[in-house]
C-alpha cells in the first residue's frame, strides 16, 4: 500500500476535489468523524466546510493546516467498502489524526480504486499534530496494514506507474485534459530550478511551456503559457493559460517549487548521483548516441539544445530515479555544454546538426524542441491570451469546445 501525503492552506480545494468525485459518481464518502452526519446519507460541500472550520481556531498560526492523504492498496487487491474504511481509520488513529475531523472517500475513476483522507493538522486549541518523521511513521503503518489484511505490497510497483506518466497525444483532442493530467504530476514529483529546466523536463512529455511579463495600464503581470507539441516538438492548437490548469501548474507555484527545489537538491546531494554517471558516460562513449544510451540505462534522459548552426549551448539532465533536473552548468564546469559541443563535434551525424534534433527518451521518442531564439519565447501569438476581447487563431485545428468561455485576468495578477 503506497501512501501519499500532502499538505495545504486551502480545505476548500481538498474537499471540493473529493466532492466532484462523488458528484460525477466516480466516488463515495465512506466515512466521517467529528463531521455532521447527514439524515439521507449525501454529504454537502458547504456543511462539511462549516464543520471543519467550526473546529479550527480562528487565531491558528499554522500556514498549511490541512493535510490530505491518499492510501493506494495493489491493483490486485479486492477490498471492500468496509474494509477500506478500517484501513482508513486505523491509518489515521496510528498516524495522531484519530481524533481529528477527517472524512474519508472512495475513488473509482481509474481501474485501482483507492481511498483519501481529508483532516486539520491543528486540534481545537491551536496545538499542531506532531509531524516529525511523520512519512517515516506513514511507511511504518501501511506495512503493517499490509501483513494485518494480507495486503500485496504495492510500492515498486506503484512507483514505476508513476515514472510513467502518458505523453500529450495531440491526436486524441481534449488536450486542456490531457495537459492537465500530465503536467501536474510532474511538476510535483521533478525538483527543478529554472524555467529551462521545467521545459526540458515537459519537452519529454510532448509540452511546452513559455513565460509571459510585461504590462498593462502601468501594471505588472507574470504568468506561464502551457502548449502541446508534436513529434517535432512544434506547438500545435492554441496555447492554455496556467489558470485553466490548475494553480499547482501556474506561475506562482512554480516559482515557489524551484525554490523548494533548490534546498532539496542540495540537502538529499541528488546532482551527485548524474554527475558521477556523466562522467563516466563521457569518458566511455566516444559518439552522442554512446553517451545518451549509457545515461539511460542509469536512468537518466540528456537533452541538448542547439543553435541553429547545430553548435550544443545547452544540455540537461533528467534523473528519473530521484526526480531531479538539472543543466549541465550545475555539475560543474565538466558537464557544461561547451565540454560537450567539443566532445561530439566530429561524432554528430547530419541529422544531429539541424537545431532541433530527435532525442530518445526513456518514456519513448522525444523532440529536444529549444532553439537559441526560444529562450524569450514568441510572445506576439500567446499575448493575447492576455486580452480577453482578442481572439486568437485556431491554425489547422479545432479549438476545444471548452475553451469558448475564459475568466478574466486584470492587469497585475499571474496565472
Amino acid at each position: 500500500m503506497v501512501a501519499k501525503i500532502s499538505i495545504g492552506s486551502s480545505l476548500f480545494g481538498a474537499l471540493s476535489y473529493n466532492q466532484n468525485k462523488v458528484d460525477k459518481e466516480q466516488g463515495k464518502v465512506l466515512a466521517a468523524n467529528k463531521i455532521m452526519q447527514p439524515l439521507d446519507g449525501h454529504f454537502d460541500l458547504h456543511t462539511c466546510m462549516n464543520c471543519f472550520s467550526q473546529q479550527l481556531p480562528s487565531d491558528c498560526k499554522t500556514e498549511k493546516p490541512v493535510i490530505h492523504i491518499s492510501l493506494n492498496p495493489h491493483p490486485d487487491d479486492v477490498l471492500t467498502d468496509e474494509q477500506l474504511t478500517a484501513i482508513g481509520e486505523e491509518y489515521m488513529k496510528r498516524l495522531g489524526y484519530g481524533n481529528q475531523p477527517y472524512m474519508i472517500f472512495k475513488h473509482e475513476d481509474i481501474s485501482r480504486r483507492h481511498i483519501h483522507l481529508v483532516s486539520l493538522r491543528v486540534d481545537s486549541s491551536g496545538r499542531k499534530i506532531n509531524d516529525k518523521f511523520e512519512h517515516i511513521r506513514s511507511k511504518e503503518i501501511t506495512r503493517a496494514l499490509e501483513k494485518e489484511y494480507g495486503l500485496l505490497p504495492a510500492e515498486r510497483k506503484q512507483q514505476r506507474e508513476e515514472w510513467r506518466i502518458n505523453p500529450v497525444d495531440y491526436r486524441q483532442g481534449n488536450l486542456k485534459h490531457q495537459l492537465s493530467n500530465t503536467l501536474k504530476p510532474l511538476a510535483r514529483m521533478y525538483r527543478f530550478q529554472s524555467l529551462n529546466e521545467y521545459r526540458a523536463l515537459l519537452s519529454l512529455y510532448h509540452v511546452g511551456v513559455e513565460e509571459v511579463k510585461g504590462e498593462v495600464n502601468q501594471r505588472s503581470y507574470s504568468g506561464l503559457i502551457y502548449s502541446a507539441l508534436n513529434e517535432h516538438g512544434d506547438k500545435i492548437g492554441t496555447p492554455f493559460k496556467a489558470s485553466l490548469l490548475g494553480k499547482s501548474v501556474g506561475y506562482k507555484r512554480i516559482q515557489e517549487h524551484m525554490a523548494e527545489s533548490a534546498s532539496e537538491i542540495k540537502e538529499k546531494q541528488l546532482k551527485e548521483r548524474i554527475r558521477s554517471l556523466v562522467i563516466v558516460a563521457r569518458q566511455s562513449t566516444h559518439s552522442e548516441t554512446e553517451f545518451v544510451e549509457r545515461l539511460q540505462k542509469g536512468g537518466i534522459d540528456a537533452l541538448f539544445r542547439r543553435n541553429e548552426t547545430g553548435r550544443i549551448y545547452g544540455v540537461t539532465f533528467i534523473d528519473h530515479q530521484n526526480h531531479a533536473v538539472l543543466n549541465g552548468s550545475r555539475l560543474g564546469k565538466d558537464c557544461s555544454a561547451n565540454i560537450f559541443n567539443d566532445l561530439f563535434r566530429d561524432t554528430q551525424s547530419h541529422e544531429g546538426q539541424q537545431s532541433v534534433p530527435q532525442q530518445t527518451s526513456l518514456y519513448g521518442s522525444s523532440r529536444e524542441y529549444l532553439t537559441a531564439d526560444s529562450e524569450e519565447g514568441t510572445l506576439g501569438s500567446i499575448l493575447s491570451l492576455l486580452t480577453p476581447d482578442t481572439q486568437t487563431s485556431d491554425n489547422d485545428y479545432i479549438v476545444p469546445h471548452w475553451k469558448k468561455r475564459r475568466k478574466k485576468h486584470r492587469p497585475g495578477q499571474q496565472f
